[in-house]
């Protein structure tokens, strides 16, 4: 009987999206994989370690969680790890959940600074001066005719003076 265990270690293992497993025996540059499966990233597999509840109740319907890190083109895959093959499509997807997670944490994180200066200084909420703007705005709205009259004669208006030319 031969050791199975060294021959796994002696190889890298490749999974597909449709669950195909390919074992390679030599290292290869994550760019010639990319090229052998367009639309295809490559990911290396990082199992996550497992708690010492998950240890003691370890059977067959328990999930391992693992994590996933994006290989660039020029890194090289080697052997005794496991890679992933990723879809364009769901490389997109999670880097832009990632950039709206990102700049929502960061809208957020701003907010509280805010609310926090304004409590700090004693000045009014951003609700509160809000709703106070959005009152003005409706009492302006609601001027009648007489008192939009009077609102135009106090504006501002030029005056114009003629300028007399001297004779000579």
């Amino acid at each position: 009987m031969g050791n199975c265990q060294a021959v796994d270690a002696a190889a890298l293992v490749i999974q597909h999206p449709s669950g195909r497993l390919e074992r390679l025996y030599w290292p290869i540059p994550a760019s010639e994989v990319m090229r052998m499966n367009p639309g295809h990233h490559v990911s290396l597999i990082i199992p996550l370690p497992m708690s010492e509840d998950e240890q003691g109740n370890r059977d067959r319907s328990t999930v391992r969680f693992t994590r996933v890190k994006l290989l660039r083109p020029t890194e090289t895959l080697t052997l005794g790890h496991a890679y992933r093959l990723i879809t364009s499509q769901e490389v997109m997807k999670v880097m832009r959940a990632k950039k709206y997670a990102k700049t929502k944490r960061d809208t957020m994180k701003k907010l509280q600074q805010h609310e926090q200066e304004n409590l700090s200084s004693g000045r009014k909420s951003d609700a509160d001066t809000t709703d106070q703007e959005l009152k003005q705005e409706r009492q302006s709205s609601r001027t009648t005719p007489e008192n939009a009259d009077a609102m135009r004669s106090k504006s501002w208006r030029p005056s114009l003076q003629s300028i007399s030319e001297a004779g000579s």
